[in-house]
């Protein structure tokens, strides 16, 4: 069963389980379990995803109850005009607050090749943080780089006595973020790029911490999470706070670094 934490007649936002994806995809055809098919059985109405994102990425995700509110809210994401905030734990100590302003490319994996995917294509993409309505892939192959702005702030950090790569010691962070933009893996990528990758990441982070974290927390997901939308309700035109906490496994981490719950959101 799916929590979901707001419900109107136009409208359904749920708290997506890390691990989940929310619809099919061709990179993942073994899957038989996605938010979508998931949601519309709970509450037996047919949805419309908002927006995407990642499978490990768990957190608020919203959906619409018919295609008209769904082109609305559409709008809304390709504006930019959706606020976004997602928390993370990551490798290092970055800066307390910062900019990440780095064009990210659109890169199709080896099956969208296959497939001839390219601009203007969604429904079929695999999971991405947010709908990336400025994706312009052209032809199979060809790589464009995007504007991407992602906002940041450090929460918390913390030192563990465990000697990784050529450190006596390994350092992490809490850190909350803003995707101004909405490129595919924009934050995974950008934290990569600043060399704060988020552990849990098997595709842009270091296998060395992840596997860290494996052994001292039992921990195999993606830690990160989108815990607050706001936007303004494509219907009754009022503002929308949609907001959640991180996971019960998420949280158990952060408290074994020694953070308190509060910092979470």
């Amino acid at each position: 069963m799916l929590d979901i934490l707001y419900r109107d007649e136009w409208l359904v936002a749920i708290d997506k389980p890390s691990s989940l994806l929310v619809h099919r995809s061709p990179i993942a055809a073994h899957e038989e379990r996605f938010a979508v098919q998931l949601l519309r059985d709970q509450i037996g109405q047919r949805v419309h995803p908002a927006h995407r994102l990642d499978r490990g990425t768990s957190g608020v995700l919203l959906f619409a109850l018919d295609r008209d509110v769904a082109a609305a809210l559409g709008r809304q994401f390709e504006a930019h005009a959706v606020d976004k905030r997602y928390v993370a734990i990551v490798r290092g100590h970055p800066p307390e607050e910062g900019i990440i302003d780095h064009p990210l490319v659109r890169r199709l994996d080896p099956i969208e090749r296959r497939q001839g995917y390219g601009a203007g294509l969604r429904d079929g993409l695999p999971e991405d943080e947010e709908t990336d309505p400025d994706s312009r892939a052209g032809p199979a192959g060809s790589e464009i780089a995007l504007p991407a702005l992602t906002r940041f702030r450090r929460l918390a950090t913390a030192e563990l006595p465990h000697a990784v790569d050529r450190y006596p010691s390994s350092r992490y962070a809490l850190v909350e973020l803003w995707p101004e933009t909405g490129r595919r893996h924009q934050l995974r990528r950008h934290l990569k790029h600043i060399s704060h990758p988020i552990i849990g990441d098997a595709t842009y982070g270091k296998g060395r911490h992840n596997r860290l974290f494996q052994t001292l927390f039992g921990s195999r997901r993606l830690l990160l999470a989108c815990t607050r939308l706001g936007l303004q309700h494509p219907v009754s035109d009022a503002r929308l706070n949609l907001q959640c906490r991180p996971g019960d496994d998420f949280k158990a981490v952060s408290r074994a670094l020694g953070w308190d719950d509060t910092l979470l959101g």
